[in-house]
């Protein structure tokens, strides 16, 4: 259902986006990109995190990159990453298809700056073997989502 409920988002909001299916599985960075053709860093990978506070936020940052601890305690405050039966129960998608749209509840979602580096970004679509084409702005306004910087500049 979830691969469905990323289409009725992009139908409603976004018609013009196509899910893209792959025959190979695009769970991982390394395997979306090479599934796609693009660097790793394209891969807009979508993590969720439970807050001390009891929040329950999405992140989308380009796929190279990783959690800068210290940047990411200032934007947040302490915070883990959700387990896999957790971020499926919450997202509805599962892990290696999570994405930010058609999600079975509202969450906020945050988009780290490192995705600006792109013209267009492949956040997967709700299955391990889906993705969008988008560019990082529309991302975020289809997303209602704030810009931040949590993560560490890519090697």
């Amino acid at each position: 259902m979830s691969l469905e409920s990323v289409r009725q988002f992009l139908s409603a909001h976004a018609p013009d986006i196509a899910v893209i299916e792959s025959p190979v599985s695009t769970a991982t960075v390394p395997e979306a990109a090479a599934a796609h053709g693009v660097e790793a860093g394209r891969i807009a990978k979508t993590l969720a995190f439970r807050l001390n506070d009891g929040r329950e936020v999405m992140l989308v940052a380009r796929g190279d990159a990783r959690i800068d601890n210290r940047k990411f305690k200032d934007a947040f405050g302490k915070g883990k990453m959700l387990p896999p039966e957790e971020v499926e129960a919450i997202t509805g998608h599962p892990v290696g298809g999570v994405c930010p749209f058609g999600l079975a509840r509202v969450l906020p979602v945050y988009l780290d700056v490192s995705i600006q580096a792109f013209d267009e970004v492949l956040p997967a679509a709700g299955a391990a073997h889906s993705a969008v084409r988008i560019a990082p702005d529309r991302l975020r306004s289809l997303t209602a989502g704030q810009w931040v910087d949590v993560c560490q500049p890519p090697a």
